[in-house]
């Protein structure tokens, strides 16, 4: 099996001015675009929901109500800033920006366009340089997306802890016992991304989807990618799974007691969470920028270059992604929390490491030339009695609980 370390060609040679131009260049165009992405997405969710619900949203600040955002934004920011007298003023202060970073260090290794069509393998040429069109293509991109994303919990679980009050503490646990139950899923279904794709970088990933055929949603056989769109809208607290902000129980969760632009910096984190997840759900599952192509016919759009095309296309893909998160939050009742707990660690967990190992035993059978539909069968019957044996231990277990009564 042949692995594929990609790095950016820009940064393989000696750093010289055009190269280091070109990343600073990156950097603001990546934190520009996550910016306005973010508050279109906000615009984007209230439209959609108003039209779900027969309502009307935004339509005063701009066209169509497009600056409404905006307009929120600058109110916060002129908001008096309040610090409860019994916080950790340090780490009441530090939280909203451990919250609000990560977001933008995954978006850093998202594939955003780029040439993939044959051998280009998503390059592009800008000013005389051969780079990708993301700010950086790390050997190891999904093992620090995944490293990110578990980061930014400290930023919730210290906001809960730090503002001295009992309703953020309790929002703030319950956001970490959901990152952990999650958590797992989440990491178990990219695992059989990487092994089918056979290695960790994001442009090398999008390279092996040329085609509809190849595209990790079908190779992995679906299931890892449900897994992921439940675990990952768990992990980003999103409706059916927002117990961390539970307004009838916890009043507004862990930022209870922000106002102002450190508010402003959490609602944020979570609209930017949702566009970064959304565009890296399509990254490994969907082909990223690359265009839709069956066998030897690609949908073209005319006119276009192929490296700005692709940019179209992960667009598109995204703004699907995105509609259904919001389709979920208008559509969807809150989970309690033991659904919440036996979802993911009776549900998702099981299955997404049965899959991945049924996705290994398939790989190492072909690997040592045993018969394929052999293989298969014997490991889902070896899976199907580890099932049973599961569901066995959590009868009993329930046996015994409502034999012995409640204790507390």
């Amino acid at each position: 099996m042949m692995y594929n370390f990609a790095i950016d060609p820009l940064l393989t040679g000696k750093v010289l001015w055009t190269p280091l131009l070109i990343v600073l260049l990156k950097v603001v165009v990546v934190f520009a675009v996550g910016l306005v992405a973010t508050m279109l997405m906000v615009w984007f969710e209230r439209k959609v929901i108003a039209g779900m619900q027969n309502r009307i949203g935004p339509n005063k600040a701009g066209p169509f109500g497009i600056l409404q955002t905006l307009a929120d934004g600058i109110k916060l920011f002129f908001k008096e800033d309040l610090i409860p007298e019994r916080s950790d003023r340090f780490v009441f202060k530090l939280a909203p920006y451990l919250a609000f970073v990560p977001a933008f260090l995954t978006f850093a290794i998202i594939p955003l366009g780029g040439d993939f069509r044959g051998d280009n393998d998503g390059l592009v040429t800008w000013f005389g340089q051969q780079t990708r069109v993301q700010l950086a293509d790390p050997p190891i991109g999904i093992l620090f997306a995944l490293a990110i994303s578990s980061i930014a919990i400290y930023g919730i679980m210290l906001a809960g802890w730090s503002s001295g009050s009992k309703y953020p503490l309790l929002g703030s646990v319950r956001a970490s016992a959901q990152m952990v139950s999650y958590e797992a899923a989440l990491g178990l279904s990219v695992a059989a991304v990487v092994l089918v794709s056979g290695t960790l970088s994001t442009s090398g990933i999008v390279a092996r989807q040329s085609s509809l055929g190849n595209w990790n949603v079908i190779v992995t056989g679906i299931v890892p990618f449900f897994i992921f769109m439940i675990a990952a809208t768990a992990e980003l607290n999103r409706p059916p799974f927002d117990l961390v902000e539970a307004e009838q129980e916890l009043v507004g969760g862990f930022n209870t007691e922000y106002a102002s632009l450190r508010f402003a910096l959490f609602y944020l984190a979570e609209f930017m969470n949702t566009v970064t997840m959304s565009a890296l759900i399509v990254t490994l599952f969907f082909g990223g920028p690359q265009p839709i192509s069956v066998g030897s016919l690609t949908v073209d759009i005319p006119i276009i270059g192929n490296a700005f095309e692709g940019t179209i296309w992960l667009l598109l893909k995204v703004l699907v992604f995105l509609y259904i998160y919001v389709w979920f939050r208008a559509t969807l009742p809150r989970f309690r929390y033991d659904q919440l707990m036996d979802l993911g660690w009776k549900v998702l967990i099981p299955a997404s490491l049965g899959w991945f190992i049924l996705l290994a035993a398939q790989r190492v059978g072909q690997d040592a030339g045993w018969d394929r539909y052999v293989v298969t069968i014997a490991t889902v019957l070896i899976l199907l009695v580890c099932y049973s044996l599961l569901a066995l231990a959590q009868r009993t277990s329930e046996n015994e609980r409502k034999r012995d009564g409640v204790m507390f």
